[in-house]
């Protein structure tokens, strides 16, 4: 059973209105054990929305999780994330942050924001070429980074190719996944099961299971559990259906970051 969220978004992300409390309150709710708030850093976030921003108030931020982790302490632990858009020329920008958990994720390539303009990213290539654009990106931005604990949602791009996941296949990318998840593996790094795939009707959660497989069988522990969620009722969404997935290929566990320290629980 899985009894902690690890990838929640709250009013503090531009692309969410919802309070912490009330994102805390359905994790209490649910039953959840734990539940990591990763509200986004993303600098120099290309967005179709002009006055989109997603650079955090990380003051204001860490002192309100503080007071919410103190006042539901008796119900839930309550963790301090962030979920930090990775792109090679930040390197010297982004820092490693004092928080309990860091996802790093790849939200925008070479310029351009995959969700607000998939149409702008997608344009003039093929949905493969589009997809391996995105991955080679990520395995840049793996070489490039130190300063995360979990890359999130591995194949996010799929989320917004012209037929999802319809003729996605991992074999196409196979090259590029050992050499990601090899340098994920070799850094002590992790990466993370998230269940808005299923939201997006992908037909699985993020990453396709083969690219779980492969982490597995390159020596891959880390595993955290996340929604994804930007809405009460995408907290813990299809949680029921995680072990069995991890189980399937191997894993016997999950994980949770405190200060950073990954925290086995069995599945």
């Amino acid at each position: 059973m899985i009894l902690a969220d690890c990838h929640v978004h709250t009013e503090f992300s531009n692309d969410c209105s919802v309070k912490t409390e009330r994102q805390i309150e359905t994790a209490i709710e649910l039953g959840l054990k734990f539940i990591c708030i990763t509200d986004h850093c993303d600098m120099d976030y290309p967005s179709a929305e002009e006055e989109a921003e997603y650079i955090l108030n990380t003051e204001q931020y860490v002192r309100k999780i503080e007071f919410l982790k103190e006042k539901y302490k008796k119900q839930i632990n309550v963790l301090c994330g962030v979920e930090i858009g990775l792109r090679p020329y930040l390197k010297e920008r982004i820092n490693r942050y004092n928080f309990d958990f860091i996802i790093g994720s790849s939200h925008a390539v070479n310029g351009i924001d995959i969700g607000f303009n998939f149409n702008e990213f997608f344009k003039g290539k093929s949905e493969k070429q589009a997809y391996r654009e995105y991955f080679e990106y990520t395995l840049e931005n793996v070489k490039t980074f130190d300063n995360y604990n979990v890359y999130g949602h591995l194949d996010f791009v799929v989320r917004y190719g012209p037929n999802k996941s319809k003729y996605f296949n991992f074999n196409d990318y196979k090259d590029l996944f050992v050499e990601i998840l090899k340098t994920i593996v070799q850094n002590g790094k992790g990466i993370e099961v998230n269940t808005a795939g299923l939201r997006k009707n992908l037909g699985y959660p993020h990453p396709h299971k083969d690219i779980l497989k492969m982490y597995k069988d390159l020596g891959g522990e880390i595993i955290t559990i996340g929604s994804d969620a930007h809405l009460p009722e995408h907290i813990g969404y299809k949680f029921e259906d995680i072990p069995e997935i991890l189980k399937s290929i191997g894993f016997n566990y999950y994980t949770v970051f405190e200060n950073q320290n990954p925290k086995f629980y069995k599945l």
